[in-house]
């Protein structure tokens, strides 16, 4: 895995840095997967998630979205649309990235999810929504972090509805992981089962409310624990307050 910056740049364009707690408890879009990887030693405790905003860490987005995805048997040739309204952003210890996520912004050319969901997405348009897609996520198995994903997700939901005022996202995900985005993050289904050419694999399309997502902050975020009755990874999000602080600092352009 390549590194993503050059040392000078190491921390100072990063949105946040978190503690990589070790141990936590596994987090699997299936019991049964388990990633043959490099090993990252947790001993490092500590990640950064930053803006793909280079040639370094757009290519190192890049090569973990190809092992995760051709791990999994999904094909990556179509997964190489680029566009202004897409914002990536990516997770790394040590030099090593371990995670990402692309948020794309509607615009008068749609978003990707419209090639199969496109009376779906526009149903959501017509009542009113502003809508935003999650494309491209990774997360390296190694790693297995409820920690990682959920920083990452808080930070596209920052992007996202906070500051471009997005008030609803989509994602297209396999359908043996449905169950997965509906217990973890509150994701229902929105459309049926249909191919998607960009992997060559099914897809189902998923809905949250952004509305949704911030109340599930409020109640739950900033534990960095299980609680018990809650199945979600929303108590590994920061609290509303340091949620607050990210926002206002990337607003003003920090």
């Amino acid at each position: 895995m390549s590194h993503t910056d050059n040392p000078a740049d190491h921390w100072k364009q990063t949105i946040i840095g978190l503690p990589l707690d070790n141990p936590l408890r596994p987090l699997s879009l299936e019991r049964e997967e388990r990633a043959d990887t490099h090993n990252i030693s947790l001993s490092q405790q500590q990640f950064k998630i930053r803006l793909a905003n280079s040639e370094g860490r757009r290519e190192s987005a890049s090569l973990l979205i190809k092992k995760m995805y051709n791990w999994r048997g999904y094909d990556t040739a179509g997964l190489n649309e680029d566009s202004p309204n897409r914002i990536t952003l990516m997770a790394d210890t040590a030099g090593v990235s371990i995670g990402t996520l692309t948020i794309g912004l509607d615009s008068p050319s749609g978003l990707l999810v419209d090639q199969l969901y496109h009376d779906e997405i526009d149903r959501l348009r017509t009542s009113g929504a502003t809508v935003c897609e999650f494309t491209k996520l990774a997360v390296d198995q190694a790693l297995q972090s409820k920690q990682v994903l959920a920083a990452l997700f808080q930070l596209a939901y920052i992007y996202a509805h906070r500051i471009h005022g997005a008030t609803d996202v989509v994602i297209e995900v396999n359908p043996r992981h449905v169950v997965f985005y509906k217990r973890m993050l509150g994701f229902e289904p929105l459309g049926e089962t249909r191919m998607c050419p960009r992997v060559h694999a099914p897809a189902v399309l998923l809905h949250l409310s952004m509305a949704y997502a911030k109340d599930q902050i409020a109640r739950y975020g900033g534990h960095f624990v299980d609680i018990p009755g809650v199945r979600s990874v929303y108590p590994y999000f920061l609290s509303t307050k340091d949620e607050d602080g990210i926002s206002e600092r990337l607003q003003r352009g920090d």
